[in-house]
Parts: structure tokens; C-alpha cells; sequence
């Protein structure tokens, strides 16, 4: 009964967590394009009211003009909408799905001692210590002399990302490290919302309230925040779609693979805000930060492609007979993926693959193979299977699974 419940409670909170980051992103990635687009008013009325861009658009079967004034309009007006809870519904849910599951399953997702021997509850505060330490190193930095200088700033969390990765990919299994990376840039862009972007927005409504000139530099560091919040969206998307993707986070230098995807995304993602703007640069927009994108994707993709041994894994194993591959795989796997699973926490196989009878382990082959050389399974490996009982299936596997 327990896992039916928890069963439920990820379906729901991950049913939200999507829907709200679709919000979220989708008006982010709104913002960033109406500012990119806006041109100067063509009538002289508007520039004079205080009308620093316009846009024109049609949509739905209607016309919308969006305006932008270079502080407020000379009277507020009576309904102002805000974007906010968009935000925090996403960082909500998320904070719940990794508490639901990656903390309170700690021994399946997050730990894996092969990688680091940690206990449970060591393995939570060093989780919810690169959450909390990920925000106050971020701040400290945008908030230093550094944060003056974009490009610099950029190098220097680039470095510190890439750090961050190796050392989660150092201390949790693949899949839990990427989680937590990904729940790390969260952290960092919902609390650019909470502590930076909305208070700025706040004193710009008060000041036009109490008729005083407002203080900018609220709106110019609320700005620089939405910038990296923009560019932190790919990488955390991708890190999201990952547990469905055990050739990235089960790879052997998966804190390489990690950082090389994540860079990747924000390089399109630079290519996409710059093409915005395009018409400042008389429709040209340079394709170089796109290529280097696909170029590190395709790089990543041809590292990553199976290849063969040559005589079995590692070229040592010898592989075993069907009837002892059987047994591992009753031993091992079929816990899980059966169709009455047997493991604590499973109320159905993952993902619908079972493998409780010689046929349905034949017609898998290809799929163990992967989860087998990517040390993807099994999760955590809670059933102990040994690299001799590895290598000896992947040998098999090679020698084409006769049986």
C-alpha cells in the first residue's frame, strides 16, 4: 500500500512540476523574446509618453500591441499582473519530487556505494548543502565587483559549475548527481525570482506610487538575473529528462558528459536570445554558437556509442550458459522487473520490461546490454550484483545470447 501511495504522490507532483515549468519557461522565454523584439514607437506620441519599444502581433485570430516604457507609464495602472508563482510552483513541486524520491529513497537514487559509501542521512545534507551553498556562492559572486563584468562572471560560474558536477558525480550515483546538479540551478533561478527580480520590481512600482525617481540598479541586476535564468533553462531541462537516459548519467566520466550537455544547451540558447535581436544587426545573426552546440552534442553522442569488446567484457569474462544467465537475471533484475515485483517500493516493472521468462530476456537483449554497461541497473544496485555476474551477462550478450 505504501508504494501504490508514493506511486501516486510522484504522479501527481510530477504532473505539476511539469506544468508549472511549462508556465514558468514559457513566459520567461516570452519576456526575453518581446525584449529582444521591441522597436521604437512609431508614433511620436508614444516616445514622448515615456514609450521606449513597441511590438505588434497577431495571434489567436487578434491583434496585441505590447509597449514597454523606459521606467512606468505616467499613471499606473488599476490591475498590474505579476509573474511569480509560476516560479515557485516549479521549485515547489520540484523540492517535493526530490524529497519524495531522491531523499527519501536515498538508498535507491541518490547512494550508490560503489561510488561513495554514505549513509543516508549524510548523503541528504550534502545533498541539501549543494542547494543551499549553490545560491549563496552565486549571489556572493553577481553581487561582487565580478558582477560587473559579464563576461568574467559567466568564466568564473562555468568553472565552479563544471567543479560542482565533478564533485556530485564523486559522491552520488549518476542519476542522482545529475538530479541534484539540475535541482542546484533550480534553487539558483527561483531564488533570482524571490530575492533579486521581484524585490526590484516591487521598488519600481512603490517609487512610481510615492512619485520619486526609482533606484535602477534593483532593475539592472533583476535584468542581469532573468539573463542567466534564461540560460540556465536548457541544461535544467535536459537534467529533468534525464533518469529516462542511463547511457549520459552511467557513463564512466558522466560528470564530463554532464557539463559537456548542459554547455551545449546554453550555447543554443545563446544563439536563439542573440537571433532574437537580429533586426539590430540587420538581420544577421551569427550561426557560430549554435554550431559549437550541435558539434559538442554530436561529440558526446559518438563517445558514448557501444562498442564492442572484441572477446567479451573487458575481454576477460567468458560467458555463461543461458541457464546461469537465467538465474542472474532471477537473482538480480526480475525483483523488479516482473509482473508482480517482489522489491520493496515497486508496485509494477519499471518502465513495463520484464524479464521472468526466457523469451522476455531474449527479446531485451539489447536494452540489458545498455543498462548493463552503463551500470544503470540495477538502481542502486540494491540486489548486489557483482562485476563478475556483469561482465559474464555482457559477455553473452556479445557472443550473440545463444541459448
Amino acid at each position: 500500500m505504501t508504494a501504490y501511495v508514493l506511486d501516486w504522490l510522484s504522479l501527481l507532483g510530477r504532473w505539476l512540476h511539469l506544468v508549472a515549468g511549462i508556465a514558468w519557461i514559457g513566459s520567461s522565454f516570452y519576456f526575453i523574446w518581446l525584449d529582444n523584439h521591441l522597436l521604437p514607437p512609431a508614433d511620436p506620441v508614444l516616445a514622448k509618453s515615456g514609450v521606449a519599444g513597441e511590438l505588434w502581433a497577431v495571434h489567436g485570430g487578434g491583434f496585441y500591441q505590447a509597449l514597454k516604457y523606459r521606467v512606468a507609464p505616467a499613471t499606473l495602472p488599476r490591475s498590474l499582473h505579476w509573474f511569480y508563482w509560476e516560479a515557485y510552483t516549479t521549485f515547489l513541486s520540484g523540492l517535493f519530487l526530490l524529497g519524495l524520491l531522491y531523499y527519501g529513497q536515498a538508498e535507491l537514487y541518490l547512494i550508490d556505494r560503489s561510488v561513495a559509501a554514505l549513509s543516508k542521512p549524510a548523503a541528504i545534507a550534502i545533498g541539501a548543502a549543494f542547494l543551499a551553498g549553490g545560491w549563496i556562492v552565486y549571489d556572493g559572486l553577481c553581487r561582487s565587483p565580478l558582477g560587473r563584468n559579464s563576461r568574467a562572471l559567466g568564466a568564473v560560474l562555468a568553472v565552479l559549475l563544471s567543479t560542482a558536477a565533478w564533485g556530485l558525480c564523486r559522491l552520488f550515483s549518476g542519476r542522482g548527481a545529475y538530479m541534484e546538479f539540475g535541482a542546484m540551478l533550480g534553487t539558483i533561478m527561483v531564488a533570482n525570482v524571490f530575492f533579486v527580480i521581484i524585490p526590484a520590481q516591487r521598488a519600481l512600482v512603490r517609487a512610481k506610487q510615492e512619485d520619486r525617481e526609482p533606484d535602477l540598479r534593483g532593475a539592472i541586476a533583476a535584468k542581469l538575473r532573468s539573463t542567466h535564468n534564461t540560460y540556465f533553462t536548457l541544461p535544467v531541462l535536459f537534467v529533468m529528462i534525464s533518469p529516462h537516459y542511463p547511457i549520459t548519467y552511467g557513463a564512466r566520466e558522466n560528470w564530463l558528459v554532464l557539463i559537456v550537455i548542459c554547455a551545449a544547451g546554453v550555447l543554443l540558447r545563446v544563439y536563439f536570445v542573440a537571433r532574437h535581436n537580429a533586426h539590430e544587426r540587420q538581420g544577421h545573426t551569427s550561426p557560430l554558437p549554435a554550431a559549437l552546440g550541435v558539434l559538442a552534442l554530436a561529440g558526446v553522442a559518438f563517445a558514448l556509442m557501444p562498442r564492442s569488446s572484441g572477446n567479451g567484457a573487458g575481454g576477460l569474462a567468458s560467458a555463461g550458459s543461458f541457464v546461469r544467465i537465467e538465474a542472474i537475471v532471477e537473482r538480480r533484475c526480475a525483483g523488479c522487473h516482473s509482473a508482480q515485483p517482489t522489491l520493496a517500493g515497486f508496485t509494477a516493472a519499471p518502465n513495463g520490461v520484464l524479464l521472468d521468462t526466457p523469451e522476455r530476456i531474449l527479446a531485451r537483449t539489447d536494452q540489458i546490454r545498455q543498462q548493463l554497461a552503463t551500470r544503470a541497473m540495477p538502481v542502486g544496485n540494491v540486489t548486489g550484483i557483482t562485476e563478475e555476474e556483469r561482465a559474464e551477462m555482457l559477455a553473452w550478450i556479445e557472443r550473440g545470447a545463444p541459448h
